[in-house]
């Protein structure tokens, strides 16, 4: 086998996931509403263009992660998976962008808003020193929306790192993707830049002090100014 070939060349999507992923699109794009029921299990194989073994373990799989309830004697049933999905659901929902509702990455901020000034206290609280050194890369970050986008997904990796509680980092690494490509957009306004900059730089002074109850402040009051921000963006873009 021409190994170079072979690692440039995706296989496909094995058939479970890729009938998963057309029921998912299915369902965020209104075709399978919340609350509806799915076709009968023949023909929507049929529809899918898959064995029924296949769309059983697809079925188990949605069904794990609170998309669907398999009910039996009785028809899959689309349950609300905003309130009964987990946060498999949630890393889903972000990889089908194209179906996200309008408000998604304003609320995705506000999840931030929460959860950022409590992982950068206890970073500060726990690592100063090596906090310190995340926030001195920054200092010379050229002014790209690429290059912040990528500075920022670091810099806040690290420091749910630092902080010593994985479940940040957990909850993190599920929009890694989906987090840089709307920093790039959220970053190409310079007054975006420019404030994160401060940012870093503020937060670097308070983090020299071991002031972690100053950083944390200085943390919720930039992340509530970041939805601010992002409403500019969302205009001019």
């Amino acid at each position: 086998m021409d190994t170079t070939l072979h690692s440039i060349w995706k296989s496909p999507p094995k058939p479970a996931v890729y009938a998963e992923s057309r029921l998912i699109d299915a369902i965020l794009n209104g075709h399978f509403p919340i609350g509806s029921t799915l076709p009968a299990e023949r023909a929507l194989a049929v529809q899918l263009g898959v064995t029924r073994p296949t769309l059983r373990e697809a079925l188990q799989r949605l069904a794990r992660d609170g998309w669907i309830e398999i009910r039996h004697g009785r028809q899959t049933r689309v349950r609300d998976y905003w309130y009964e999905g987990n946060l498999g659901v949630l890393g889903t929902i972000v990889s089908h962008s194209e179906n996200l509702p309008e408000d998604f990455v304003t609320n995705l901020l506000m999840v931030r808003q929460v959860m950022a000034p409590a992982y950068i206290r206890l970073a500060v609280e726990r690592s100063p020193e090596q906090v310190s050194a995340i926030l001195s890369t920054c200092e010379d970050l050229p002014d790209t929306s690429e290059d912040y986008a990528r500075a920022d997904w670091e810099l806040h990796h690290q420091l749910t790192i630092a902080s010593g509680n994985p479940i940040f980092t957990l909850i993190l690494n599920g929009f890694v993707d989906f987090y840089q490509a709307m920093a790039r957009i959220y970053f190409q306004l310079p007054s975006s830049r420019q404030h994160s900059y401060a940012f870093y730089m503020e937060l670097l002074q308070a983090t020299s002090q071991h002031d972690c109850e100053q950083a944390e402040m200085i943390t919720r009051r930039v992340m509530s100014d970041s939805l601010q921000l992002w409403q500019a963006v969302k205009q001019n873009f």
